[in-house]
């Protein structure tokens, strides 16, 4: 990670790996988007779907807690390519949601 990227960090990210869909497809959950760390304040996905600055962007998280997907509603401030098929792409939330982000945390993958 770039130094200047985590001074500007105001929530410290974590490392995920929860299946999950944009919120109005009719996709299986995993099929084409995978959330792969959060903090409170953003995201990053990997997705088959090229996005672009300021997209909105709407999203199902299974969480394994067995209550229901969780939505992350966010928007695009970076993407690029991961590989000749995939999209990384970086959400910032507009709202900090402690109480959403807690639940991601549990399950998340600690070093």
């Amino acid at each position: 990670m770039n130094p200047m990227e985590s001074e500007r960090r105001i929530f410290e990210r974590f490392s995920a790996k929860f299946p999950v869909k944009f919120k109005d497809s009719r996709d299986d959950y995993g099929t084409d988007v995978f959330l792969r760390d959060a903090s409170a304040s953003g995201a990053r996905i990997v997705t088959i779907e090229r996005m672009f600055l300021d997209d909105p962007v709407d999203l199902e998280v299974e969480v394994p807690d067995g209550g229901s997907p969780m939505v992350l509603r966010g928007k695009v401030v970076w993407s690029r390519p991961a590989n000749a098929s995939m999209w990384d792409v970086g959400l910032a939330f507009p709202e900090v949601n402690f109480i959403k982000m807690s639940r991601l945390y549990k399950f998340s993958l600690q070093d």
